[in-house]
């Protein structure tokens, strides 16, 4: 046996007891191999609903490996899944290799429907994103939510496909907004929704975070001299019960830039703003090069200048299917009650 297959059954494992969990919460979107921390750096394996999806980042998985990493999931699995392997070692890594081996079958790279905690996504294994439209590492957030959204506003921020937004609604929130940037990502969470069409409507919101944000909590949006802003769409001042923060690590608009490493702090002070008083903020931190320690200092430092100090806070780790040998996932989520 080859020492990726014997990593492999060791993942699985070590994960019997989760699977067996999260089946029984209505859940099949998960990774069954986290390959930095279970013996084979850049190569990870994650189930979708009815795909096996394999991602290698440093080099190329040879065609008998990826056919055996296949075979043995399934197997272990006892569910025969469609395989798609995104080789993200090279350029134009979504593409389909000339080996057959390595060719995805159409209907695996068409929509398919994965559940997580009992509710319906949309899937796509190959597109311009980074992943299927559903970060898995955010799935016992997700959890949470719905569990503590009863009655409550949510707002969820750099809200993607609208996950969070949806178990929100799942949870009995009696509204729910999604902001987002690109009108793209809030498409594919209209599609959500309507895979779940005994959920409450939702609201979408497309705008650039700064904006959105600054008007939510009733700051003056600062003007460029000598340069005009894009349009943006007007908001009233408004504060939520919950509040999501997950941005991405780096981005940068006319408005300001992203950058979680050096200014988490003008992400954090509106979203503080925007959150009601007795109410909880959701902030989260994907940069694995910032230490949870020193992160979360700066986070209550942020609040107690920002004249909103943190009564209580828990940290959240990813699930037990994103292992961290040394107890720093790159994943660090911080829920503040205010």
């Amino acid at each position: 046996m080859s020492s990726l297959q014997l990593a492999l059954r060791a993942a699985f494992e070590n994960r019997e007891a989760l699977l067996a969990e999260l089946h029984g919460q209505g859940t099949d979107c998960y990774r069954l191999f986290h390959g930095s921390q279970e013996g084979a750096p850049g190569l990870t394996a994650d189930r979708y609903g009815p795909l096996l999806l394999v991602q290698s980042f440093h080099q190329s998985l040879h065609r008998d490996a990826l056919l055996q990493l296949h075979e043995q999931l399934c197997t272990s699995l006892g569910e025969p899944l469609s395989l798609v392997y995104n080789d993200r070692s090279q350029s134009n890594s979504r593409i389909d290799r000339d080996d057959l081996v390595y060719r995805a079958d159409a209907a695996a790279l068409g929509d398919q429907i994965g559940r997580e905690w009992d509710l319906n996504y949309r899937i796509r294994a190959r597109h311009s994103g980074q992943d299927p439209l559903l970060f898995l590492d955010l799935r016992d957030v997700r959890g949470w939510i719905k569990r503590n959204s009863t009655g409550k506003s949510v707002l969820n921020l750099f809200a993607y496909t609208c996950g969070v937004g949806l178990c929100a609604a799942a949870g009995g929130a009696r509204e729910v907004c999604n902001l987002d940037f690109a009108e793209s990502n809030l498409a594919v969470g209209r599609e959500n929704a309507a895979l779940n069409p005994d959920l409450p409507p939702m609201q979408y919101v497309q705008s650039d975070y700064f904006p959105a944000i600054r008007q939510l909590a009733g700051l003056p949006i600062p003007q460029r001299r000598g340069r005009a802003l894009p349009d943006y769409p007007p908001l009233a001042a408004k504060q939520f019960d919950l509040v999501l923060l997950d941005p991405p690590a780096w981005s940068k608009s006319a408005f300001g830039t992203v950058d979680l490493l050096r200014d988490y702090q003008s992400l954090l002070k509106p979203a503080l703003l925007a959150t009601g008083e007795g109410g909880t903020l959701v902030c989260c931190n994907n940069l694995a090069k910032v230490d949870l320690e020193d992160w979360r200092e700066q986070v209550l430092r942020c609040a107690i200048k920002t004249g909103r100090p943190v009564r209580d806070f828990q940290a959240l780790s990813p699930g037990l299917d994103f292992p961290s040998v040394d107890g720093r996932p790159p994943l660090k989520v911080l829920m503040l009650q205010l």
